[in-house]
């Protein structure tokens, strides 16, 4: 019987996939040592070995449901950009985003499990790596299915180098149809896109960043010769500064800075004559 602990265990013996890895030991009866034998005569030792090396380019690529309830971003990077612009590359992630939105996976261990032509998405991308000669992963996976009323929308911007993923809702299950609806869509997309926020709200700001954010600001104050006792005051007025260029619903609206998003979602929702609402976004940028 071939446990789960013995593919494992070959797994991190060779880098190789775990389907290939089940094979291999089903095809020597449970023998690690024949089973990596095995796995380097079928140049799968040879994938791995490439895995090694440093992958930053690539395509980001995102699929969305005919009726808008779910949306998915992928991220799958390969070493130079050369082999990215090469049409194989191109069909291969058309082939992974295909898949991946048409499954059930929620999350990158989930999607590298799917299956592709007889193989788990993480040995079909092995096997490219071998026909290509480079080290080529799926990096980074997101899922959005929609919570309640509203709609779910992707963006994907300089051919594949960044990409969206946002959910909007709404209080009406008929806005979502609207013009107006999708507009406002479509410009957070953008704006998500070219602004890069690091969160939906101050609530999503992990606390070491704004730390670190503070105690930047404490030396700078302080080499500007501002009083101890001035300096944490001063702070909270950067700090509302730094939310603002860090949150999506602080930011101003980048194709009109005199509005912030969150004003922007307020008066799309009563023109609409509907609660809208910013529920979640992600976003991909190439090799970041």
């Amino acid at each position: 019987m071939i446990t789960a602990s013995l593919v494992n265990e070959l797994r991190k013996k060779t880098s190789v996939g775990m389907m290939e890895c089940k094979k291999a030991l089903t095809e020597t009866n449970g023998d690690i040592e024949a089973a990596v034998i095995y796995l380097r005569e079928r140049g799968m030792m040879k994938a791995a070995a490439k895995a090694d090396r440093e992958a930053t380019e690539g395509i980001i690529a995102a699929r969305l449901s005919a009726d808008g309830k779910s949306g998915i971003l992928i991220e799958v990077n390969c070493e130079t950009d050369f082999v990215s612009r090469n049409d194989s590359y191109v069909k291969f992630v058309d082939q992974i985003a295909d898949t991946l939105a048409a499954s059930s996976a929620k999350n990158l261990e989930e999607a590298l499990a799917e299956q592709i032509d007889g193989l788990a998405v993480e040995d079909f991308v092995k096997a490219k790596t071998l026909e290509l000669g480079e080290n080529i992963r799926l990096r980074k996976f997101e899922r959005f299915d929609l919570q309640d009323g509203g709609a779910i929308a992707q963006y994907i911007h300089m051919g594949g180098k960044v990409g969206v993923l946002l959910e909007v809702g709404a209080a009406s299950g008929e806005t979502a149809a609207k013009e107006g609806f999708r507009d406002l869509v479509k410009d957070i997309t953008l704006h998500i896109a070219a602004q890069a926020p690091k969160g939906l709200s101050r609530d999503d700001i992990a606390p070491e960043l704004v730390e670190a954010e503070k105690d930047i600001f404490r030396v700078q104050l302080a080499n500007d010769g501002k009083p101890a006792e001035m300096i944490e005051k001063i702070i909270l007025g950067k700090l509302g500064k730094f939310f603002a260029e860090s949150c999506l619903l602080e930011q101003a609206f980048v194709k009109d800075p005199e509005s912030t998003i969150k004003k922007l979602v307020e008066q799309a929702g009563k023109d609409l004559g509907d609660t809208l609402v910013v529920r979640r976004f992600t976003r991909f940028g190439l090799g970041e």
